[in-house]
């Protein structure tokens, strides 16, 4: 046995046991719970605008009201789109609560893209941000023909004092309403429906290079493992925390982070557009949060912001860097601002709920690793040619991962899901299409996704590999690695690499960088790694989660 859970179990910090305990039937459970005991402490943060979670959880009761009085009934899908908003937080928790399925949509998709995510879903009912409703869902109103009921959001609804909601325009075979008027137009009772922790709770889309996005169903209990997972890692004080909601909650991160703060009974502020900086800023400096998850380019753009960096950073206690690998140098600059030992990095997923390696905060953590596997889940390390050979420790492979927070399948799709989720040893692991190895203390690195490793000549290039070499060349804020077919050696691929320039390389020529970068990678790397093709443009393509948006530079 390769991958004994020895190896990592000693890296834990003191308290931290080798399982946890699931607690809870239900999220709606869990989040009356917390409506109950902390009524009267701030929940939300929007804008200037602040919501108890007396208020928070009665507006949720109203929507989860008004949801069964319109017909939805337990198992029916609820999609919401729109950004981090008041709206977003309330229809968690109310469609939850009426024993409906949360599916997110982004305010990035075109009208195909939501068309698709609609009806493959099969959602009954939509809460939309006006501005979406307007430009993209008016153009495939005849073309989702499950939907029955729309509900317009306005960014504003809650600043005024009347909470004026807009209608939105009419649509054939739809009732289309205000938000706020909808709640408003029920009393704050939430229906009774019996819920078990293997009810599904989120339909929640994650998409590659190739193929259709699918949905991966998550149950109430994989979110509540999840739950105990983090708590346990954490060690979080209920009641006492803080935190800004900066990925878009229609994404899993998102989704998740929100689902903590709930179950914590924490205050969150809102963050629309983590993009405007100035605002970032300003409500971090409000808030003092006392844990956040950024991404590492949001944390690269940040730390280039002297208003952040002037910032006092002594109630922060612990901050995540997840959705992309982080490199070194920048994991070290951050902790230089805001305290040794409070930046860590961990590996997630949709399809795991989303985490399930973090490094140690209080123990060896081993920077520009992932960490180790989190309480109650097994790591393997498989073959990338079949996926049933285990690799030795320090060989790359694919990282697959067995735990209660791992999802049930995804929807409607049976062919993807005996694909990805396989039985080894009698349990059933999730095959992620993450390469990576793990070292003799637990440890696992990333290298790559299965999608994004170049082949030249028979060699692996594994994109991540290089590019965390490059960003040691000051000429780089964002990088990317792909590959491209080489047209006199088929089946061989040619690595390109593209470029978004640092501030301080902004005035050299792109041809100067170009010479200076081939330069530095022949010096770095071997020959068959140095890119061949290097593209500088003027804003490197990001997901709405921060990653690089290497799909976008395929196209």
């Amino acid at each position: 046995m390769i991958y004994d859970p020895n190896i990592w179990l000693k890296n834990y910090d003191p308290g931290v046991g080798a399982e946890v305990d699931i607690y809870g039937e239900s999220l709606a459970q869990l989040f009356e719970e917390t409506g109950r005991n902390y009524a009267d402490r701030p929940a939300l943060n929007y804008l200037g605008v602040r919501m108890t979670y007396r208020e928070l959880m009665g507006r949720a009761d109203r929507f989860a009201r008004g949801l069964c009085e319109k017909g939805l009934r337990k198992g029916d899908v609820v999609a919401l789109n729109m950004p981090n908003i008041p709206h977003h937080v309330i229809a968690i928790i109310g469609a939850l609560k009426a024993g409906c399925i949360v599916s997110g949509l982004s305010p990035l998709f075109t009208p195909d893209e939501m068309a698709y995510q609609l009806n493959d879903s099969g959602a009954k009912a939509l809460v939309s941000l006006d501005l979406m409703f307007e430009n993209v869902f008016l153009k495939i109103a005849d073309k989702v023909p499950n939907l029955e009921t729309v509900l317009v959001a306005g960014a504003f609804d809650f600043l005024s004092e009347d909470d004026a909601a807009p209608k939105g325009s009419p649509v054939p075979g739809k009732e289309v309403a205000g938000f706020v008027d909808f709640c408003n137009g029920y009393p704050p009772e939430a229906p009774e429906v019996a819920l078990s922790r293997e009810d599904p709770a989120f339909i929640l889309y994650t998409g590659g290079t190739t193929g259709a996005p699918k949905g991966a169903v998550l149950l109430h209990r994989n979110t509540l493992a999840n739950l105990a997972q983090f708590n346990a890692w954490l060690e979080m004080e209920r009641g006492a925390e803080r935190n800004l909601a900066v990925f878009p909650m229609f994404h899993v991160a998102g989704c998740f982070i929100c689902c903590v703060t709930l179950y914590l009974g924490g205050e969150q502020t809102l963050i629309p557009n983590p993009r405007d900086l100035n605002h970032l800023i300003k409500e971090w400096d409000d808030l003092k949060p006392t844990w956040g998850i950024m991404s590492p380019s949001l944390y690269t753009m940040l730390m280039n912001e002297e208003s952040f960096r002037q910032m006092d950073f002594s109630l922060l206690k612990k901050c995540f860097s997840g959705s992309a690998p982080f490199s070194v140098e920048g994991m070290n600059a951050v902790e230089e601002l805001v305290g040794k030992g409070k930046v860590t990095e961990g590996l997630a997923m949709t399809e795991c709920s989303p985490m399930f390696a973090v490094n140690p905060f209080k123990g060896r953590k081993k920077v520009g690793s992932v960490g180790v596997p989190i309480p109650s889940t097994l790591v393997k390390i498989m073959d990338v040619e079949t996926g049933d050979r285990e690799m030795p420790l320090g060989e790359p492979g694919e990282i697959i991962v067995h735990g209660p927070q791992v999802m049930k399948g995804y929807y409607n799709k049976p062919a993807e899901t005996s694909h990805a989720l396989r039985e080894h040893d009698g349990k059933i692991w999730m095959h992620t299409g993450d390469v990576g190895y793990m070292d003799e203390d637990g440890y696992i690195w990333v290298v790559d996704r299965l999608k994004d490793m170049v082949v030249v000549g028979g060699y692996k290039v594994f994109s991540t590999e290089v590019e965390g070499k490059l960003y040691e060349h000051p000429a780089i804020m964002f990088c990317a690695i792909i590959g491209l077919p080489n047209p006199d050696r088929p089946g061989s691929e040619l690595v390109k690499l593209v470029v978004q320039k640092s501030e301080a390389y902004q005035d050299r020529s792109d041809e100067e960088v170009r010479e200076e970068l081939t330069a530095f990678a022949r010096e770095k790397l071997a020959p068959y790694k140095v890119p061949k093709i290097i593209e500088i443009v003027d804003a490197m393509p990001l997901t709405a989660v921060g990653k690089v948006n290497k799909k976008a530079l395929r196209v």
